[in-house]
C-alpha cells in the first residue's frame, strides 16, 4: 500500500505477514496488541499511535517516524529501524533482540534499565539518551552520537564504541571489560602500556 491514510483508525488485535506500506499515514492509530511477521513499512509516520503490546518480527520500519508513540510492552525480534526517528516515546518496559537501528534517532529517548545487548545502533543518534543500567552487552555503538548520553550502571562488556563515543557519553558507574578501559582510556590521550 502507497500514500495510504490510517490515521485514528482501529487496526488493534491483527496480525499482519508480508505487508509492505510505503508513506502511510498511521498517526493516532490504534495499533495495540499488532502482531507483525515479515512486513515492511518505508517512510511511515506512526505519530501518536498506540503500539501497545505489539509484536514485531521480521519487520523493517525505514525511514518512519515515532513520535509521542506508545511502545511500552511491545517486542521487536529481527528489525530494522535504518533512518527512523523516535521523539518522545513511551518505551518502558519494552523488548528488542536481534534488531539493527543504524541510523536511527533516539535522543532523548528514556531507555533505562533496558535490555538492549547485542543491538546495532551504528551511527544513531542516542545524544541525550537514558541508557542508565542497560545491559548493552555486545551492542555495536560505532559512529552512534553519544553527546550526554547517560551510561552509568549500564553493563558495555563487549560492546564496541569508537574514540569519540568514549568521549562524549557519560561513563561513570558503567561495567566495561579490559579492551573497553584501554580503549578508554587512550580515547582521553593517555598513554596506555610499558
Amino acid at each position: 500500500m502507497t500514500d495510504e491514510d490510517f490515521r485514528d483508525a482501529d487496526l488493534s488485535n491483527q496480525n499482519w505477514e508480508g505487508r509492505q506500506y510505503s508513506h502511510v499515514d498511521f498517526t493516532d492509530a490504534d495499533l495495540r496488541a499488532l502482531v507483525t511477521k515479515g512486513c515492511t513499512f518505508d517512510h511511515c509516520d506512526f505519530s501518536r499511535a498506540d503500539l501497545g503490546e505489539s509484536r514485531h518480527t521480521a519487520s523493517a520500519f525505514r525511514s518512519c517516524t515515532f513520535e509521542r508513540t506508545n511502545l511500552m510492552h511491545t517486542e521487536f525480534n529481527g528489525c530494522t529501524f535504518l533512518g527512523t526517528n523516535f521523539f518522545e516515546c513511551r518505551f518502558r518496559p519494552v523488548k528488542i533482540t536481534e534488531t539493527d537501528l543504524t541510523l536511527a534517532s533516539l535522543a532523548g529517548a528514556n531507555l533505562r534499565r533496558t535490555t538492549l545487548a547485542g543491538l546495532r545502533f551504528r551511527e544513531a543518534n542516542l545524544s541525550g539518551a537514558d541508557l542508565r543500567d542497560c545491559d548493552l552487552t555486545g551492542t555495536d555503538l560505532r559512529g552512534a552520537r553519544l553527546l550526554e548520553t547517560q551510561l552509568g550502571g549500564a553493563d558495555l562488556r563487549g560492546a564496541q564504541f569508537d574514540a569519540n563515543g568514549l568521549r562524549q557519553a557519560a561513563l561513570a558507574g558503567a561495567r566495561v571489560d579490559i579492551d573497553m578501559a584501554i580503549a578508554f582510556a587512550a580515547a582521553h590521550g593517555l598513554q596506555v602500556g610499558e
